[in-house]
């Protein structure tokens, strides 16, 4: 479903992606941890069409990241690590809203459908920011979900709201897997991690370790058993060569 081949982006004299290769297959929750600068948004941007990379290739869906990134964007959902719905609109003005731009046949109804799910239907006419960061994290949610894309990236979902909120959250995703879609998410919680079916340890820009939780474990010279002690021993490894 997504192949990468030595991506590589640069911002001028800084290097935010390493020569990064990659494959994720179709059904996959995948999940991209690591340190903030480690590059895991500028990665994920760069596999929704946001950024191009400065060299190397990839494709989604069989369709290139550059040339054909508008084909790309009509299958995938994305939502950002920064809050980005409109704070003057209402819940249910928001996900019309994206609704429309997706070119939904009924908008209003596929709000209401949304709202409902993602338990925000109470909040239908107020306006986002007069809400807590939980319920604007799931309105969020709602939105990159309103076209049922095959594709859902996101970057860290669950920063900043609380251990229920994150639990929703995750319910959401394994649902979501279940019924087809592929969830492509960056998280700094090491808890959220070892749900991934796979999993990609990021560093100064590059992959040091990837793979499912057992595999990363037997792929170590000592003995570790949680993704905390793998991630920490793994980093130090890298800083060290």
């Amino acid at each position: 479903m997504i192949h990468l081949h030595h991506i590589r982006k640069q911002f001028g004299h800084f290097t935010a992606v390493d020569d990064v290769t990659l494959s994720i297959e179709k059904g996959t929750v995948y999940g991209l941890l690591g340190a903030n600068g480690a590059g895991k948004t500028t990665l994920i941007k760069i596999m929704c069409g946001l950024l191009d990379p400065t060299s190397g290739t990839g494709t989604i869906f069989g369709h290139d990241l550059v040339r054909e990134r508008n084909r790309i964007k009509q299958s995938i959902g994305y939502m950002s690590q920064k809050f980005s719905l409109y704070q003057d609109l209402t819940v249910s003005e928001n996900i019309a809203f994206y609704a429309r731009l997706y070119g939904i046949e009924k908008p209003e109804t596929r709000a209401r459908e949304l709202s409902e799910q993602f338990d925000v239907y109470t909040f239908k006419d107020k306006v986002v920011y007069s809400l807590s960061s939980g319920v604007r994290q799931r309105v969020a949610f709602a939105c990159a979900l309103v076209h049922a894309p095959k594709l859902l990236f996101l970057d860290e979902p669950t920063s900043g709201v609380d251990p229920l909120a994150r639990r929703k959250v995750w319910k959401w995703l394994y649902r979501l897997a279940a019924d087809g879609m592929s969830i492509v998410v960056t998280t700094h919680y090491m808890d959220e991690a070892e749900h991934c079916d796979r999993i990609a340890l990021m560093n100064a820009g590059r992959i040091v370790a990837e793979g499912t939780l057992d595999t990363l474990r037997k792929g170590l010279p000592v003995q570790l058993h949680s993704l905390e002690d793998i991630f920490v021993h793994v980093m130090r490894e890298d800083v060290n060569r």
